[in-house]
């Protein structure tokens, strides 16, 4: 620790022998101070590829972060799983009657290149917005060693999904560190190395390790603030669980002169499926599909307390309506959702062909509720399917089923993780509430559910155990997208937040 901050943490040390927790004034100070001392730490880590397709790579980022935690007074444990490791990090307080685990998700989505505005897209680049040409121009990175503009945008895969929470969690334990400040309560770290491949290892190894991961509540850094970038707290997430469909046609792609008109088209005969599955006016046509979600009044008031424009939402995402599920997006996400990723058939543009595809594939999703069992929504889709006159395989046709049925489709699932939901008034949500209140002088914008995923449901199935996210980064942060970003005046007071987690007496 460099000579500045030794006298900075020296000044603040006095302050906590009759202090319970650290004010609002005093985190403002540190959290800028230490952010200064961590970007060239942020841009290590940022500099590791970290794709989970690629477990060499996975494994660069294992060891970072086992030395990082290491480092700060942490023992490591890997929990073995058949592919991708965990990492769990432990460490115990003299005065502990409670333990906190904390979940902190490491990989992030794969890149293309060929979209992104800078040369490599794992190389952290420093930028500020041109009002006249609306354009985000590169800055020196030294440039964040000085004053500091809050609204300047590192970019860089994983910046905000969900690397630079990963620092701003380091960057709060060196705090408390140099402090020399004691938490009423252990702290557990669990390290997820393949949450954007959706955890494929995860439930069975909070199976395996349950013993180890024993705690009393769990904290989520990870995700997007509310649109306003005001203080935020999320009580649950929705789970997920992916679809791949092939409508099959001729056994090879033939002469659209020669066979239109004669070989049917599995392009257009899937876009008539999925035409089928969602009326026009996007509510899902599948029967059951809403069966068992009320929203009640007193839900709906909790909803509505979320600040949201949403005619504001609506020009920044340029839509002019929104699908006929609700009135608001807060209550829009109390539902689930099936949707389309991408549909894949034939060629297009240059490399268009005049021929009838072989095949039409359509990847999609299902973002399941508290109230949604996966099994059950699947196989609503899976009916719905037989309905339409298809035959269900699992693999490419047999010479036997393609000359006996008229329509064939290969159908596969994958049930990643169930959806979570926190009541508000848990001792969880008025700890972390407290916290960030301290922080910021006003109470956090409280979100019922958000509308992302995360493998969260093992813990709270296997554990027991309740959960809140406390998401940090910007709204507009391109995560899972080319020119992932994050807000410098986000990553600041992210370090001020989790601090005041660290500093809250429980």
């Amino acid at each position: 620790m460099t000579k500045y901050l030794t006298t900075i943490a020296f000044l603040f040390i006095t302050s906590y022998s009759i202090a319970q927790s650290i004010t609002d004034q005093e985190l403002n100070k540190l959290s800028l101070t230490y952010a200064k001392t961590s970007f060239d730490e942020l841009v290590d880590l940022l500099s590791l590829p970290n794709d989970a397709h690629f477990p060499k790579d996975i494994e660069k980022n294992f060891k970072w972060c086992k030395k990082a935690f290491t480092d700060r007074g942490f023992s490591t444990q890997q929990l073995t799983t058949k592919k991708i490791p965990l990492l769990l990090a432990s460490k115990n307080y003299k005065k502990a009657k409670k333990t906190v685990l904390v979940y902190l998700q490491v990989d992030g989505q794969p890149v293309d290149t060929t979209k992104w505005f800078q040369d490599n897209p794992y190389r952290a680049t420093l930028k500020e917005f041109n009002d006249q040409d609306k354009s985000w121009n590169t800055i020196s990175l030294s440039q964040l060693k000085d004053t500091i503009n809050p609204d300047w945008r590192i970019f860089a895969r994983s910046t905000s999904d969900a690397k630079g929470p990963v620092v701003m969690f380091l960057k709060a334990m060196d705090i408390i560190n140099d402090l020399n400040y004691e938490p009423n309560f252990n702290i557990k770290v669990i390290m997820d190395f393949e949450e954007e491949i959706s955890s494929p290892r995860l439930p069975k190894a909070v199976l395996d390790y349950k013993d180890q991961l024993a705690s009393d509540m769990l904290v989520i850094f990870d995700g997007p603030m509310h649109i306003s970038n005001k203080p935020t707290l999320a009580y649950g997430a929705r789970g997920i669980t992916t679809l791949s469909l092939e409508v099959f046609g001729p056994r090879a792609p033939q002469h659209s002169g020669h066979y239109g008109n004669y070989v049917p088209n599995p392009a257009l005969r899937l876009s008539q499926l999925l035409a089928s599955m969602v009326q026009d006016d996007g509510r899902v046509a599948i029967p059951g599909w809403y069966d068992g979600i009320e929203i009640s009044e007193e839900t709906k008031k909790i909803l509505n307390q979320v600040p949201d424009d949403e005619q504001t939402m609506r020009k920044k995402l340029g839509i002019a309506s929104i699908d006929n599920i609700a009135e608001t997006y807060q209550e829009s996400i109390q539902y689930p959702s099936l949707g389309i990723l991408g549909i894949k058939s034939g060629w297009v543009g240059t490399k268009r062909r005049t021929i009838i595809p072989s095949s039409a594939i359509a990847e999609m999703n299902i973002r399941l509720v508290k109230e949604t069992n996966a099994k059950h929504m699947v196989d609503l889709v899976k009916n719905h399917i037989i309905n339409q006159g298809y035959h269900i395989i699992d693999s490419i046709p047999t010479e036997e089923e393609r000359m006996k049925y008229k329509k064939i489709i290969r159908f596969n699932h994958q049930i990643a993780y169930d959806a979570f939901r926190t009541d508000f008034n848990t001792e969880i949500g008025q700890w972390l509430r407290n916290a960030i209140t301290r922080a910021f002088g006003k109470s956090p914008i409280q979100i019922r559910t958000g509308g992302g995923s995360i493998p969260i449901s093992p813990f709270v199935n296997t554990l027991n155990i309740p959960v809140v996210i406390v998401p940090t980064v910007n709204k507009d942060n391109n995560q899972h997208s080319p020119n992932e970003n994050i807000r410098v005046g986000n990553y600041i007071d992210g370090i001020k937040t989790i601090t005041a987690i660290l500093t809250q007496k429980l």
